[in-house]
């Protein structure tokens, strides 16, 4: 990795200076992963109730799953590191996959009889969302803590910043 590499790159996308895909990302991982969990209430229940509240939390999570991915587009686009690295590419592909599969999930279950689309088509869907949400949000962290991305490295900040860039070797 050359000295480059050490350099923050700020974010395209913030608010303040502050990256808005971060803060955007924790409800569509949170309502997907919580339609995983009321769609494991369904199969040990069978409660009616549970199959409802998977098809809210899917919707939900598709919408701001879409929001998430516009920032990050935004980013993907705009910050040429990122579309350097395997990382970058592979974080992109595996959150458009996992947002498309949830908006089919959803589909196939308003489309039917919402218990029957749970089993088990529904919940291998929901279970291939947070498999893959495992292996992008590890990669969205390397981008970060790793690369880099979307840190601020304001030298004339450095006596008040907790980032520091490491020293050159």
């Amino acid at each position: 990795m050359d000295r480059s590499e050490h350099v923050g790159v700020p974010s395209t996308a913030a608010i303040f200076g502050h990256p808005i895909h971060p803060m955007l990302v924790v409800f569509p991982i949170g309502f997907l992963v919580g339609a995983l969990a009321t769609d494991l209430a369904f199969l040990g229940t069978s409660d009616p109730f549970w199959a409802r509240a998977s098809e809210w939390l899917l919707g939900a999570g598709v919408v701001m799953g879409v929001l998430a991915a516009v920032a990050g587009l935004i980013e993907f686009v705009t910050i040429s590191r990122v579309r350097s690295l395997a990382a970058g590419w592979v974080h992109f592909l595996g959150n458009a996959t996992a947002i498309q599969l949830s908006l089919w999930n959803l589909l196939q279950r308003m489309a039917g009889d919402h218990g029957a689309m749970v089993l088990p088509f529904g919940i291998i869907l929901s279970a291939v969302v947070v498999l893959i949400f495992l292996l992008t949000g590890w990669l969205g962290g390397e981008l970060v803590f790793r690369h880099h991305i979307g840190m601020i490295d304001d030298r004339s900040e450095a006596s008040t910043s907790t980032f520091r860039t490491p020293p050159a070797q």
